[in-house]
């Protein structure tokens, strides 16, 4: 998982953060019980938002306890249980499998294929029980994977170092294809949002489809100096080259306009129980990785380079 969706600790109230460690500690108590200990260690915080989004949303039978783990042995810690972490729990496994299975085809990443292999009976019940969920995820893993080996990013790049070319036409390509690379994770987030088909799935799809996009745009933010460093493929390095001056404040517009289309689907559900929780995710917590990696590049351009007399 990509572990953006978090709150904004300082922002929340005791209460509040209390609440949230009950849902975190709850889809961990359901990861457990459903897929045994490997499933423990695909604990997120984008499957503890899902859980919490679709509870306030159907307001589900829930049982809550008071209990000990491994984690927290010394103190009492609660524990919720409902449908919709259970669901949650699923989807964090499916998409975990998935990512897993792509790191390996990519990457050969030995703890990527050991961690598909453990998961693989797992993901075939997933996908029996959650057919248009997993065909959604696999449908746009593979078109991502398809613009990624096209290297569309890096012939775009090209495009815009063409001296010929006016200004606006390079933009124009370059955001047009941060749009279709991003809108993979959008489509397949807006399913896995949607437990069931009913009258508020437009407006489920819609959240989940933007906070998609913010998270591989986020995602790309956060592996960008390391991707140019392995020559790997980036969907924001081609806006980088172009108009390097400019890029963070354009960055920050793009995720603006989409982070504000997920908050206004997000407002027209009807959505009472923990909506303040919900809030500090939507319009804080997801912004918190995003000013840490701006506060560490502009403390990294503070330091004084080390020159050596010849």
């Amino acid at each position: 998982m990509f572990g953006y969706v978090t709150v904004n600790r300082p922002e929340l109230k005791v209460k509040e953060l209390d609440q949230y460690r009950s849902y975190y500690c709850g889809l961990c108590h359901a990861l457990l019980e459903r897929y045994g200990r490997r499933g423990q260690l695909l604990l997120s915080y984008d499957g503890t938002f899902l859980a919490i989004l679709l509870t306030g949303l159907y307001e589900p039978k829930e049982q809550e306890r008071k209990t000990r783990c491994m984690v927290h042995p010394l103190s009492e810690h609660r524990e919720k249980s409902n449908r919709c972490i259970e669901y949650a729990a699923d989807m964090n496994v499916m998409l975990a499998y998935r990512k897993a299975v792509d790191d390996w085809r990519d990457e050969k990443k030995q703890q990527a294929k050991i961690l598909a292999m453990l998961l693989h009976k797992d993901y075939g019940r997933i996908r029996d029980q959650y057919p248009r969920q997993e065909k959604a995820l696999a449908k746009n893993i593979r078109t991502l994977r398809q613009l990624e080996e096209q290297g569309e990013n890096t012939l775009t790049a090209g495009r815009a170092a063409e001296e010929g070319r006016p200004f606006e036409d390079r933009m124009y390509d370059i955001l047009a294809e941060i749009e279709k690379t991003s809108a993979c994770t959008g489509n397949f987030l807006a399913e896995m949002c949607v437990l069931q088909k009913d009258r508020w799935e437009k407006d489920l799809r819609e959240t989940g489809f933007y906070l998609g996009k913010f998270i591989y745009l986020m995602d790309a933010y956060d592996d960008l100096d390391e991707d140019a460093k392995k020559d790997n493929f980036n969907v924001l390095s081609g806006l980088k080259k172009l108009d390097p001056e400019h890029f963070e404040e354009i960055l920050k517009e793009i995720l603006l306009d989409t982070a504000a289309c997920c908050c206004r689907s997000f407002e027209r559900l009807p959505i009472i129980q923990d909506a303040a929780l919900l809030r500090n995710i939507l319009y804080s917590g997801i912004w918190v990785r995003f000013h840490q990696i701006r506060s560490k590049e502009k403390e990294e351009k503070r330091r004084p380079s080390m020159c050596r007399d010849t």
